[in-house]
C-alpha cells in the first residue's frame, strides 16, 4: 500500500503523537485529527505567545504539528459522537493515540477493544513511562529523569533543551514502527513506545561512554567529551561568532594552515588535543580573532575545516536553504503565515 492510500485516525494532542501523524500527512496520507469540545481542543491550540492574536484559534505551537489534517471535534463519552468515533475507527488503517494514563481503558480505546472493530488496525501508541505505569509525563522531567540535564548547559548551571526534544524522539521512533509493521504487513498489531525508553535510547555516545568507561558524563557546554576541538566557541575579528567541529587530525592540519600556526607536540592528536584542551583553544583563539568572518568561513569551507556561524532563528530563516523547507502555509485572519516542515527525498 502507498503511503497516499493510507487513513491515519489521530486521537493525541500536545507534540508527541501529532508529530507522528503530520509525517504521514506531509507525505499525503490523509491524517484526520479527532480533537475533544470540552478541551477546546488540543491543549496546544492556547499555548500562545504573548504578541499572539488571541482572537486566532492556532498557536504557532499547535502549527508545529498539525498542519495538513482533516480535524473533527467528537466527545467520546456522547452516544452520538461515539458512533461516529467507532465509525473512524472501522476505517483507518493506522490509529495514533498518546492518552494520559487510564484513559484508554476509559474510554474503551485500548488495542483490544479498537482491533475488535478493526482488524486490519495498526495502532500507534505513546506513553510516558510505560503502558503499567501511572505517572503522567512531561518533557522536562522526563530531561531531568533521563539524564539530560545533568549533561547539558554549564557547569553550575543546567539548561533544558529549548525544544521538547523527548516528544520528538518518541514520535521519530513510533514512526519506525509503524513503518515496519506496514513493510511486515503485521496488522491487527500494536507498536508502542514510551518517552522514557525513546528519551534513554536516545543518549548514544553519551551511554556508552558510560557503560563501556564508567565515565559519568557532565556539563560541557557545547563542547564534545570525546573530541577537540569541538564546541569551542570563537569570535573573529569582526564580532561574529563561530563553533569549531574539528573531528580528525586532516582537519586540524587545514585549521592550523588557516591560521599560520604550526602544531605542538601537545595538539598532535585527538587523545592529546582533550588532554589538553583550555591549552589548545588558548592557542588557537587569538589567531581566529584576526580573521574575518568572511575569510574564516570560505578558508574553512574550501578545506574541509568544519565550522558554524551561530545564527539565531531570525538569520536561518533569511536563508534560501531554510526558506526553501518552508512548503505549507496557513490562513489566520487576513494574514498567511508560512509553517516550516521536514522533509526528505526519495529517488531513483
Amino acid at each position: 500500500m502507498k503511503i497516499k492510500d493510507l487513513k491515519i485516525l489521530e486521537l493525541a494532542s500536545v507534540l508527541a503523537g501529532p508529530s507522528v501523524g503530520s509525517f504521514f500527512a506531509e507525505l499525503g496520507a490523509q491524517v484526520i485529527k479527532v480533537e475533544n469540545p470540552l478541551l477546546g481542543g488540543d491543549l496546544t491550540r492556547k499555548w500562545k505567545q504573548p504578541d499572539e492574536n488571541p482572537e486566532n484559534n492556532i498557536s504557532a505551537y499547535y502549527a508545529a504539528a498539525n498542519i495538513n489534517k482533516q480535524i473533527k471535534y467528537l466527545n467520546f463519552l456522547d452516544s452520538t459522537d461515539r458512533q461516529l468515533l467507532n465509525l473512524e475507527i472501522k476505517e483507518c488503517d493506522i490509529l495514533i493515540v498518546n492518552f494520559k494514563p487510564g484513559d484508554a481503558v476509559k474510554f474503551n480505546l485500548t488495542f483490544k477493544n479498537c482491533k475488535q472493530q478493526n482488524s486490519d488496525i495498526i495502532y500507534a501508541e505513546i506513553t510516558g513511562y510505560g503502558p503499567d505505569s501511572n505517572r503522567s509525563a512531561f518533557d522536562l522531567v522526563l530531561q531531568a529523569e533521563t539524564g539530560y540535564l545533568s549533561i547539558n548547559g554549564s557547569k553550575e548551571t543546567p539548561a533544558k533543551l529549548p525544544v521538547a526534544f523527548i516528544d520528538l524522539f518518541a514520535a521519530h521512533q513510533l514512526k519506525a514502527g509503524v513503518l515496519m509493521a506496514l513493510l511486515e504487513q503485521r496488522a491487527p498489531c500494536k507498536v508502542s513506545v514510551s518517552l522514557y525508553d525513546a528519551a534513554v535510547s536516545s543518549l548514544a555516545n553519551q551511554a556508552t561512554n558510560q557503560l563501556m568507561n564508567d565515565n559519568t558524563p557532565s556539563r560541557l557546554g557545547t563542547l564534545h567529551p570525546n573530541i577537540a576541538p569541538y564546541g569551542e566557541v570563537a569570535l573573529c575579528s569582526d564580532g561574529v561568532s563561530f563553533v569549531l567541529a574539528v573531528g580528525n587530525n586532516a582537519q586540524f592540519e587545514n585549521l592550523l594552515k588557516i591560521l599560520h600556526l604550526k602544531t605542538k607536540n601537545e595538539f598532535e592528536t585527538n587523545t592529546l588535543r582533550l588532554k589538553n584542551r583550555k591549552a589548545l583553544f588558548d592557542f588557537l583563539k587569538p589567531e581566529i580573532a584576526k580573521i574575518s568572518s568572511l575569510d574564516f568561513s570560505l578558508k574553512c569551507n574550501a578545506t574541509g575545516v568544519p565550522i558554524g556561524k551561530i545564527l539565531n532563528l531570525k538569520e536561518v530563516f533569511e536563508t534560501e536553504k531554510a526558506q526553501n523547507l518552508i512548503m505549507e502555509e496557513i490562513q489566520e485572519g487576513e494574514e498567511t503565515k508560512k509553517v516550516k516542515t521536514a522533509v526528505f527525498v526519495i529517488t531513483s
